[in-house]
């Protein structure tokens, strides 16, 4: 009868190699697994964090993004915000992603002079729109009276899908600089997890929403013709409050647009060595948050963010003059 050989877990030096090999390797597993739980948790309490400093930015973006398919087919409304979802992830993980995770491994002086020039932008953007509010101007119609399905019409939608994801790739590029200097893990790879679901995230929450803005008048209407005493008046309220809603949310944006820029300019400056505003702005928030002593942590953030949306204001209005006064230097014509 042949003898078959022992395989060790029994005394011969094999197999004590054997068990201590494998003790090891399982030792390995379960480190692992625990920095990869670390890694986790820290990526998901990092990307929270970063995507509540990025909350002005995406109210705005989700303040914009219905104009560019307002005056085309109702069928074809899903559909372009889906490409212009599309085109937003595709700017946020394809490029903006790679762009800041090389920045901050070897380049992480830079971000904040590039947070800095977004900031003006952005308060360039909003006093633009306050601008526009106060003093509104007589523009051009870009909506095409165009059959549907004809090349024109093709034409007209790809048109408003790449200013859309233009639009989108410079407030993206804010959002993940916003992300990106609010990361304090060391290794690179909890920094792009941090980045990558910062960029889901927040993809999904501003294109969901718009898709839920501009299908809701859509939805209130249906709800009027099914009848009905609950459905049918508020299908008409729908239909009837959407374009308010829409006025309340661009208005919204515009706050937000300013309170966001002017917030990162304050905290900016402070980061180049003039720390005075951003000090007066927080004693003047803990003044009312003592003097107030109902709702007082709401009304101490009212204060400072009244506070950055003014500087914010303030900000544009100087970025729009020099605008104003580089134009002809550049051969620019104003826009009628």
């Amino acid at each position: 009868m042949p003898v078959i050989p022992a395989i060790g877990f029994g005394g011969s030096d094999t197999g004590d190699d054997t068990m201590s090999g494998l003790l090891a390797l399982l030792d390995d597993v379960v480190a692992l697994a625990k920095v990869a739980a670390t890694t986790i948790d820290d990526a998901a309490a990092q990307a929270g964090k970063a995507g509540a400093k990025a909350a002005g930015i995406v109210i705005d973006d989700a303040a914009v993004t219905p104009r560019y398919v307002t005056g085309l087919a109702a069928k074809r409304e899903l559909p372009i915000i889906g490409r212009i979802a599309w085109g937003s992830l595709k700017n946020k993980l394809l490029f903006l992603l790679p762009a800041a995770l090389l920045l901050s491994q070897f380049a992480p002086w830079l971000i904040t002079p590039i947070l800095f020039v977004g900031g003006l932008y952005l308060a360039f953007e909003g006093y633009e729109k306050v601008h526009e509010m106060v003093s509104p101007h007589k523009v051009t119609t870009t909506v095409a009276d165009v059959k549907e399905g004809t090349p024109e019409a093709q034409k007209l939608e790809d048109e408003r899908v790449a200013g859309a994801i233009r639009t989108d790739f410079i407030l993206s590029a804010e959002i993940m600089a916003i992300a990106l200097s609010t990361i304090d893990a060391p290794d690179v790879v909890t920094r792009g997890v941090v980045l990558a679901v910062v960029g889901l995230f927040i993809t999904f929450l501003v294109y969901g929403a718009v898709a839920l803005i501009v299908k809701a008048d859509d939805f209130g209407v249906w709800l009027a013709k099914r009848g009905g005493a609950v459905s049918a008046p508020v299908g008409r309220a729908l239909v009837k409050g959407m374009p308010g809603f829409l006025k309340w949310l661009s208005i919204v944006g515009t706050v937000a647009m300013l309170w966001v820029g002017g917030g990162i300019l304050i905290h900016s400056l402070a980061v180049f060595g003039y720390p005075g505003p951003e000090h007066l702005f927080h004693d003047w928030s803990e003044a009312v948050r003592a003097a107030i002593p109902v709702a007082s942590g709401f009304f101490a953030w009212l204060t400072g963010t009244l506070a950055s949306a003014i500087v914010g204001l303030i900000a544009g209005a100087i970025v729009a003059v020099v605008v104003g006064l580089l134009k002809p230097m550049f051969g620019a014509k104003e826009a009628h």
